[in-house]
């Protein structure tokens, strides 16, 4: 809501991502109803989580989350954005328990000796330092962890970078699934990566080969945000956040929205990342002030 700044003029909080699509229907000259789809590395949430992966339904009335990826939690917080390592501990835990530090098979896990692990185990146990997240860009990198690409980078985005120039033909190689959960007592929709964790690591098990991994990855990524859409049945998707810096993922996306009748929108000439969002944030703030 509005309240006077320091300088005497009244002020208008936006949401991160909000922001981050606003900026794209800015580009579009859009104005509500929209569904945004918000993917970034992380931004902070109004309930206190790392939110990341944001399905969000923008109206003439404000704005509503609809769907998420299903939340996981980071070990370390902000030191898992440079350790992709961090991020696969953090899935593997969400989805194993303690089991997960028995996979030493696994990359990530390899990567951390025991003393480590038994301190990462407490961590996620008692949600210390282990912010809960939603962030499609540290799924980006726990995928990257576990096929063995990257466990540390130099910079952020670098191991989701690496992810998208290996993938191969999807076509090939079919899409890994992404169910879409409802989240119950009107909460959002879950997009849960389980099932297609459960794949990778059977997959990375196999010796199947880290390009078509990453491109199933990829192609089933964009064929749960089509299905979100479909769930959600507001024709016009709008497309922002660093995670559509990724081409693959981009025009995965468009096509499977396209095919299913929806009409979507995506940065072409403002940044998707964070430099879009000084434009988001005064698009919105016009949007919703009338000014």
């Amino acid at each position: 809501t509005g309240q006077a700044s320091v300088f005497g003029v009244p002020t208008l909080a936006v949401q991160h991502h909000v922001a981050h699509i606003a900026a794209c229907m800015a580009e579009h000259r859009l104005t509500p109803p929209v569904l945004g789809v918000a993917w970034d590395g992380n931004g902070f949430g109004p309930d206190g989580t790392v939110w990341g992966s944001e399905f969000i339904h923008l109206t003439r009335s404000g704005w509503e989350r609809v769907a998420h990826l299903r939340p996981f939690r980071l070990p370390g917080g902000e030191a898992a954005v440079r350790e992709p390592r961090r991020s696969a501990i953090g899935l593997l835990f969400s989805a194993f328990g303690r089991d997960a530090f028995a996979m030493t098979d696994l990359a990530p896990v390899a990567a951390f000796a025991p003393a480590e692990q038994a301190t990462l185990g407490v961590m996620l146990e008692r949600g210390v330092n282990a912010p809960l997240t939603t962030s499609a860009g540290r799924l980006f990198d726990a995928v990257a962890a576990l096929i063995g690409l990257r466990q540390r980078t130099t910079y952020e985005g670098q191991a989701a970078a690496e992810l998208e120039g290996i993938a191969v033909d999807a076509m090939a190689v079919g899409a890994y699934e992404f169910p879409i959960l409802p989240g119950g007592n009107e909460k959002p929709l879950i997009v849960d990566w389980a099932p297609a964790l459960e794949l990778i690591i059977a997959d990375v098990r196999a010796g199947a080969p880290p390009g078509a991994i990453a491109a199933a990855f990829h192609a089933g990524l964009a064929a749960a945000i089509a299905g979100v859409a479909i769930h959600i049945g507001e024709p016009r998707v709008v497309l922002g956040g660093g995670c559509f810096q990724n081409a693959r993922l981009t025009e995965a996306t468009v096509m499977a929205l396209s095919s299913a009748g929806m009409t979507p929108y995506w940065p072409q000439q403002v940044p998707p990342n964070d430099g879009g969002l000084a434009l988001g944030q005064a698009y919105w703030a016009a949007t919703m002030g009338g000014v």
